[in-house]
């Protein structure tokens, strides 16, 4: 079993908690020694490993993975490694390679918000079925913009200072470029990544343009590429598919790119809450990549899998964030203000009639106080809706 996703998600609190109490030996990547004798003789370091073993951070180690592959191989009994990784091992060629087939991979994400709150969702449930009830709500308001400021880090939510929190976000991402994005790549200019990241904060949940990402930095097309894809594979930063009638289509239209969690993006942009709140457009932008972030979370929990999409078509009609699974289509449009009108419906009946006898249901997510619903399976939903119940 591999356990993967960004660092201080929880991955090595879960795999000790699930292993140690069944004889798994931890061992960590993190550990100089450890690390160097794995590097140095991969084989027998495998060789010796104990029959039941964690391994922590693998992605600092690749050349061990051809020699754990061989060792899977020879001896096929499940429940043999526990592994982690700070790096999305999908997106390394050759890491990817030699797991295919021989170990299960659970993705693990920061705190969704019901989790903070310790309240068990049912927003999936009723978005895949169309079934929103009526029922009023007071408006998040102001606390919307400190719940984005906060985001999912679970350390972060321990720091009471919202000063302090700014301040370990811009820790952990120079972290983050400083160990594991140095021991994915032989690149020379760290200093571009932290800026990049800057950039992309500013820009969140837009239309990916290579062009005007290089711009700053006087760089190719293709470098920038190369430090976006180094930056994905540390889940800092995240795209989003656009989704087709035909899934061959997909593969050609323009994906957006997310911040991986708002609570990074606000603290690179030096935002607190209360800033935030007045800069409405900023507001938005960010909103929308909170809400993709905490579906994604709970989709995560889902026996059945969930793909997540943005839609636009030729007319220029949007919806967001389309949610594909359990064989039906649904939309989620994000809004941060109070009011929703006809006209906000428009990407999503488009979506719609794209998607035919699949389409489930259409929602405008709205800091509103009801749930109101518009007919044909549309709906405008208050956004405190995606983590609380009746």
């Amino acid at each position: 079993m591999l356990i993967h996703g960004p660092r201080q998600s929880g991955k090595t609190t879960l795999a000790r908690e699930v292993g140690e109490g069944r004889g798994y030996r931890y061992l960590s990547f993190d550990d100089d020694a450890i690390r160097t004798a794995a590097q140095a003789d991969p084989v027998g370091f495998v060789t010796r490993l104990s029959a039941k073993t964690i391994l922590d951070e693998v992605q600092r180690v690749p050349e061990i993975f051809t020699s754990l592959k061989a060792a899977i191989d020879s001896r096929r009994t499940s429940g043999r490694f526990i592994l982690t990784g700070s790096a999305n091992v999908l997106l390394v060629p050759n890491l990817a390679d030699s797991l295919a087939g021989r170990m299960g991979i659970l993705r693990l994400h920061p705190l969704a918000q019901c989790e903070i709150q310790r309240i068990r969702p049912r927003f999936l449930d009723d978005l895949l079925r169309g079934r929103f009830r009526t029922f009023p709500g007071a408006p998040l308001g102001p606390d919307l913009a400190c719940r984005i400021t906060d985001g999912g880090y679970p350390a972060v939510h321990f720091r009471r200072e919202a000063a302090r929190r700014r301040a370990w976000y811009r820790d952990y991402v120079e972290t983050q470029i400083q160990r594991d994005v140095r021991d994915l790549s032989r690149i020379r200019s760290f200093d571009t990544l932290p800026k990049l990241m800057r950039l992309v904060a500013t820009h969140t949940a837009g239309l990916i343009n290579v062009s005007d990402l290089a711009a700053p930095f006087e760089l190719t097309r293709q470098t920038i590429h190369e430090h976006v894809t180094l930056l994905e594979r540390v889940f800092l930063l995240e795209r989003l598919p656009s989704w087709h009638v035909n899934p061959l289509s997909r593969l050609v239209k323009r994906p957006k790119l997310h911040i991986g969690d708002t609570g990074i993006a606000c603290a690179l942009l030096g935002l607190d809450a209360a800033r935030l709140d007045s800069n409405r457009t900023l507001l938005g932008a960010l909103l929308e990549t909170f809400v993709l972030q905490d579906l994604r979370r709970q989709a995560s929990w889902r026996r059945d899998p969930i793909d997540f999409f943005h839609y636009r078509d030729r007319d220029n009609f949007e919806v967001d964030i389309v949610v594909e699974g359990e064989g039906v289509v649904a939309g989620v449009e994000v809004k941060a203000a109070a009011t929703v009108t006809d006209s906000d419906l428009r990407g999503l009946r488009r979506l719609q009639s794209a998607a035919g006898p699949r389409f489930a249901s259409g929602v405008v997510l709205y800091d509103g106080s009801v749930t109101i619903s518009f007919g044909n399976a549309m709906f405008a939903v208050p956004v405190r809706r995606l983590w609380e119940t009746e």
